[in-house]
């Protein structure tokens, strides 16, 4: 039986875990938070003491983690010093570009193969079992390292070489963060020139500005059930995760040259979001931030 070493049981990684234990294999789970642990056993898992405890004799080792920082650390201290030599390093967690590089460069010469792998989808994907995985990686090592994934996915994508995961996840993200604002404004100039919410979400999700945030994910309540702003904005993807996107986007975007000025706007309206007290609150909700009721 596969044994899988899953580090970081958040609102992502514990359903991404619990698919993992799903498809059979053999999942010992790790986290700070010792309930999550707990909650990680009663879906069939495996309870770990440390990270060096998780990652040893396991053939694949998933991280899921909030920063860069927090990646390196379990690498260095826990993951490189314990783990097999031939066990599938994975890190699912969204993260600088350079760090993702260190991390793999760091690997690659104890031995390893390692690969960024970051998502897309929320949690409704993690716990259902149909993210978006891009991933950075040796062509030659792909196939492994979307087979490891696949209880996870929909999709499983090779974006490039160490770090081309991350830097396709900031890019999207920032897409997707961008088009959550203009999609809120159409709204918004929609109510005041007195065209109702419904009649124009029908219109523009079969015309030219139909887009994912729009037709899956409408900041509006009621043209699509699913979406969280029909649950007052709770759960989905929180602000705040949205902001840590934009801010790596600027931040590479700062390091290369390149310019993205709706980028930048939109970290700074994320930014007031957050400080206003928001930042649990799915990213959708910037949508009542303009309307005035956050």
């Amino acid at each position: 039986m596969t044994r899988v070493a899953f580090i970081g049981l958040g609102n992502m990684g514990s359903g991404m875990a619990a698919n993992q234990a799903k498809a059979g294999r053999e999942v010992v789970a790790f986290d700070l938070n010792a309930e999550a642990v707990a909650r990680a056993k009663e879906q069939g898992m495996s309870g770990a003491a440390s990270a060096a405890e998780a990652v040893k004799d396991a053939d694949i080792v998933i991280t899921m983690l909030p920063a860069g920082q927090h990646v390196s650390d379990v690498y260095l201290d826990a993951i490189l010093p314990h783990a097999r030599k031939d066990a599938l390093l994975i890190d699912c967690s969204t993260i600088d570009v350079d760090t993702a590089r260190t991390v793999a460069r760091d690997a690659s010469m104890q031995g390893f193969r390692a690969a960024d792998a970051p998502v897309s989808g929320g949690t409704a994907a993690a716990q259902g079992g149909t993210l978006t995985f891009m991933v950075g990686c040796r062509e030659q090592d792909f196939a492994e390292f979307e087979e490891a994934l696949k209880p996870m996915a929909k999709a499983v994508i090779h974006a490039g070489a160490s770090g081309a995961g991350q830097a396709a996840k900031i890019c999207n993200n920032m897409l997707l963060g961008i088009s959550m604002i203009g999609v809120s404004e159409a709204f918004i100039l929609a109510e005041s020139l007195g065209l109702d919410a419904q009649k124009f979400f029908d219109i523009a999700s079969k015309s030219s500005g139909q887009c994912w945030s729009l037709t899956s994910y409408c900041p509006w309540p009621g043209p699509v059930p699913t979406a969280p702003s029909n649950r007052d904005y709770e759960g989905g993807f929180a602000a705040a995760m949205m902001l840590k996107d934009l801010k790596l986007a600027q931040d590479a975007a700062d390091r290369s040259g390149a310019p993205t000025p709706l980028g930048g706007a939109a970290e700074s309206l994320y930014s007031e979001l957050v400080n206003r007290g928001h930042a649990a609150k799915d990213f959708s909700a910037i949508l009542q931030m303009f309307r005035g009721k956050l």
